[in-house]
């Protein structure tokens, strides 16, 4: 199983293989990681940076919406897979956020459907 790691926190968590990074973080970790569109790709408030073990892999969703917001540096959790172990930092959470919630409930697969990988 995969181990995830956040900067700043003590501790490491051992996660389902295949587990949205984003799912994890909220379910496991117990982070309040902003996930605002519902996983969907569309909004970027679900935005981490690798320290270690950054995926290869790529989204088209994530890649254009990445590029439509000139970010770079940064990945979209809700579009990545926990399929090896990885050290995060954390960007986007509800506190000090304004916002009432952390987001709209994500599906357990990858979305949007269907999943092109760049």
């Amino acid at each position: 199983m995969p181990i995830i790691t956040v900067e700043g926190l003590d501790g490491q968590w051992e996660v389902p293989a295949g587990k949205r990074l984003t799912k994890a973080l909220r379910e496991d970790v117990g982070i309040d990681q902003l996930h605002a569109c519902g996983g969907k790709a569309r909004c970027t408030t679900c935005r981490v940076e690798f320290v270690s073990g950054e995926p290869t892999e790529q989204t088209v969703a994530e890649r254009d919406i990445l590029q439509a917001r000139g970010l770079s540096g940064v990945r979209l959790s809700c579009q990545i897979a926990c399929q090896h172990d990885m050290k995060v930092r954390v960007i986007s959470r509800l506190e000090g956020s304004g916002r009432k919630d952390c987001g709209s409930p994500l599906a357990d697969e990858i979305e949007p459907s269907p999943v092109e990988w760049a």
